[in-house]
């Protein structure tokens, strides 16, 4: 068999199979329990400093 075959009957087999392992970990990881707070204060970082600028940080 040629490299081109190999690859793709590896491709249509594993691949895929690891590809959809990885989604599904993602997925889970994502909607674990105890995220939602991390997840809630991420999407209110645009909103933090809406009165005034952010204080500058020393460096």
């Amino acid at each position: 068999m040629d490299l081109y075959t190999i690859t793709r009957q590896f491709a249509d087999s594993w691949a895929l199979l690891a590809l959809f392992l990885v989604f599904l970990g993602v997925v889970l990881w994502a909607f674990r329990p105890g995220s939602r707070r991390v997840h809630d204060d991420i999407s209110n970082i645009p909103f933090r400093h809406e009165d005034k600028p952010a204080p500058a940080e020393e460096a």
